[in-house]
C-alpha cells in the first residue's frame, strides 16, 4: 500500500475514535437507522407480495378496465344537492326583497364530480420476454426489434457492456491485492413486454390482451442479467512495470471486457404496479415502496428470499443498534466525565489563585501594626478577615477559618455554635 493511503487510513481512523468514539458512535448510529428502514421495507414487501396472488397477463385487461367503469358510473350519477335553508332577509340599499342565506358560511358547496385518487394496485405476472413487434406482427417482422450482442448470436432487449482495467498492487499488509477501474459501460434497451407463456399465439382471440407492457423508467431496481461474455484480455509487461511493481505502485495486468443480456424467451416474473397505456394495454411499473422489480424467481422462491434477508437484516439491526448504544453510551460518559474533571479543576484553580492572592495579602498585613483587638483569636498573628456562617462572629484570619471549616467538628470558637461556611470581609 503507498504512504498516501497509509496516511488517508490514519486519518480516518483518527477521526472516527475522535471524541472518545463520539464520531464512530454517530456513524453505527445512521447505519443502524438505516437498518431499521430497510428492515420495515422489506417486512411491507413480504406482507404485500404475501397477500397479492399471481395474476395470469391475459386477466389484466379487467383489472384495469374494473375501476375505470366504477369512476365513470360515480360522474354520470352525482349526488343530490340538499339546499340549505334560507331566509327572507330586506336589503335597505335596494327597494326590492332578495332572498340571502342568514348564515352564509354554512351554506354546502356543491360537490365538484372528479375522479378518484387511484390506488396502486400491485400485481404479480410471470411470462416469457419478448419485443413489442414479436407479439403484434407476423412473419419476418417479429426480430426486428431484438438486439444482438456482440459476442453472441444470442437476441435480446436489453445489453449491458462494461470494460474495466484490472490493476495490481503491492500493500504493506496483504500482500498483492487486485483493483478495477471502470473504463466503459454501454447499456442498450428496446421496450419489450412479458408475454403469457401458455399462449397460443395463432389462436388468441382479438379482443384479449396476452401480454403486458414492461416500463423500466425511473427504475433503480436490479433486472435479472444473463452474462454471455467474461474474457480477461491481457496487458503485456513493459520494462517500466517492474519499477511500478517496486515501489508499489499499482500498475495493470488486463482490460476485462464482460456482456450481459436479457434474453428473448426468458421467463421471469415483474412484481409491480398496474397502469394503464393510452391504446388500453396493461403496463406494469415499478414500485419505488418493493426492493424488487423483475426476478427469475417464482413467487414462491421471491417469498423466501425476502423472508431470509428480512430476517438477516432484522439481526443485524439489532447487533449493529446494540454495538451503536455501547459505543456512544461509552464516549458519552467518558465525555461527561472529562468535562466533570475540566469543571473541578478550573474552580481548584480559582480557589488556589483565592488562596494565593489572599496570603499574599495576610503576608503584606503581616508587616503593618495590627490592634489588638484586631487579631485572630487562633494563631494571634494576622488580622480577623473570615466570619463564620450562621452565628456571624468575625474572630479569625481566612487560614485558621478555612481550618475551622474543615476540622471534624467546626465549630465558632467563641460561642460554639456549629459552622456551615466562612464569608470573607473587606474593610471599607
Amino acid at each position: 500500500m503507498a504512504g498516501h493511503e497509509d496516511e488517508l487510513c490514519a486519518a480516518l481512523m483518527r477521526l472516527a475514535l475522535a471524541g472518545d468514539g463520539l464520531v464512530m458512535g454517530v456513524g453505527m448510529t445512521v447505519l443502524a437507522f438505516r437498518t431499521w428502514i430497510k428492515f420495515w421495507s422489506h417486512s411491507k414487501a413480504l406482507k404485500d407480495i404475501k397477500d397479492t396472488p399471481v395474476t395470469r397477463i391475459a386477466d389484466l385487461r379487467t383489472l384495469v378496465e374494473e375501476p375505470d367503469v366504477q369512476a365513470k358510473e360515480k360522474i354520470r350519477t352525482p349526488e343530490k344537492q340538499i339546499s340549505p335553508p334560507h331566509q327572507d332577509i330586506e336589503v335597505f340599499a335596494t327597494r326590492s326583497k332578495v332572498k340571502m342565506p342568514s348564515r352564509p358560511w354554512m351554506v354546502e358547496r356543491l360537490p365538484i364530480p372528479s375522479l378518484e385518487t387511484k390506488q396502486e394496485k400491485l400485481v404479480i405476472v410471470r411470462g416469457r420476454v419478448q419485443t413489442k413487434a414479436f407479439v403484434e406482427s407476423e412473419g419476418d417482422q417479429r426480430d426486428a426489434e431484438a438486439l444482438i450482442p456482440l459476442n453472441v448470436p444470442e437476441k435480446a432487449v436489453f445489453v449491458e457492456r462494461t470494460q474495466t482495467y484490472v490493476l495490481t498492487e503491492m500493500s504493506n499488509f496483504l500482500g498483492w491485492i487486485t483493483q478495477k477501474d471502470l473504463v466503459k459501460f454501454t447499456r442498450q434497451v428496446v421496450p419489450f413486454v412479458l408475454a403469457e407463456t401458455e399462449a397460443h399465439w395463432s389462436f388468441r382471440p382479438s379482443d384479449m390482451a396476452v401480454y403486458v407492457h414492461i416500463n423500466l423508467d425511473e427504475s433503480q431496481h436490479p433486472i435479472p442479467l444473463v452474462t454471455v461474455h467474461h474474457q480477461l484480455h491481457p496487458v503485456p509487461a513493459s520494462s517500466y512495470t517492474l519499477f511500478q511493481a517496486m515501489f508499489g505502485r499499482r500498475y495493470p495486468v488486463g482490460l476485462l471486457d464482460e456482456e450481459k443480456i436479457l434474453p428473448l424467451g426468458a421467463e421471469i416474473t415483474a412484481v409491480g404496479v398496474l397502469h394503464t397505456a393510452p391504446d388500453g394495454t396493461p403496463v406494469v411499473k415499478s414500485s419505488k415502496r418493493l426492493p424488487i422489480f423483475l426476478t427469475e424467481f417464482t413467487r414462491e422462491q421471491l417469498l423466501v428470499e425476502l423472508a431470509s434477508s428480512t430476517k438477516v437484516l432484522f439481526w443485524m439491526g439489532v447487533a449493529v443498534s446494540t454495538v451503536a448504544a455501547g459505543v456512544l453510551g461509552y464516549s458519552l460518559v467518558k465525555n461527561w466525565t472529562r468535562w466533570k474533571q475540566r469543571q473541578q479543576q478550573r474552580q481548584s484553580q480559582n480557589n488556589s489563585e483565592n488562596r494565593q492572592n489572599s496570603t499574599i495579602e495576610d503576608e503584606a498585613e503581616n508587616f503593618e501594626d495590627i490592634p489588638d483587638g484586631e487579631l485572630c483569636v487562633v494563631c494571634l498573628l494576622r488580622r480577623r478577615r473570615a466570619a463564620f456562617i450562621y452565628c456571624g462572629h468575625r474572630v479569625c484570619c481566612m487560614g485558621c477559618a478555612e481550618r475551622v471549616e474543615h476540622g471534624a467538628n467546626p465549630r465558632c470558637p467563641v460561642c460554639r455554635q456549629s459552622v456551615t461556611g466562612i464569608v470573607r470581609v473587606y474593610d471599607s
